[in-house]
């Protein structure tokens, strides 16, 4: 894709970036339990989705499904909108991807103590996950890194869209 095809990114485009990374921030800042209501339920569907889909090729990845389809998803859209050169599904794309990040960095942190209630009571995924890796006790600090990557997704995409609509 050369930058004379592309769509330029519209002002309403930019105003929705901007807006859905306010409410991305905002719900996991203020929020107590840092759910995004419409966004994080369909975060939710997906990750469960996940689970048995990667078990048809690993018993064993099953555990990393969950987050697999959770961060494939917003990439596969992207991806998607990029090749159609339409920059403003790019840019809402890459935020639903960010506040994945964040969905999957508080299930993380919640690695050792456990007290977020899981679907159908099953296993903690990343209480799996960190102690087959031996690294459960640093489950917050790895939570952090995660939320770092995703506030840095989002001011690098809106950046990258207020260049493109001042190109415009």
């Amino acid at each position: 894709m050369n930058k004379t095809t592309q769509s330029p990114v519209s002002s309403t485009g930019l105003f929705l970036v901007v807006l859905s990374a306010l409410a991305c921030v905002g719900f996991n800042l203020i929020s107590a339990d840092a759910w995004f209501p419409i966004l994080d339920s369909a975060n939710l569907a997906l990750h469960e989705a996940g689970h048995p889909l990667v078990s048809i090729v690993s018993e064993r990845a099953t555990v990393y499904g969950g987050t697999l389809f959770q961060l494939a998803f917003p990439i596969a859209t992207a991806w998607h909108f990029y090749r159609l050169e339409q920059l403003n599904g790019v840019g809402i794309c890459l935020i639903w991807l960010a506040e994945n990040t964040f969905n999957i960095a508080r299930y993380m942190a919640d690695a050792r103590e456990q007290i977020l209630p899981l679907v159908g009571n099953g296993e903690h995924d990343w209480t799996e996950i960190f102690s087959r890796w031996g690294v459960l006790q640093s489950d917050t600090t790895i939570a952090g890194i995660m939320r770092g990557l995703g506030l840095i997704i989002i001011f690098a995409t809106v950046a990258w869209m207020l260049k493109r609509w001042r190109q415009a």
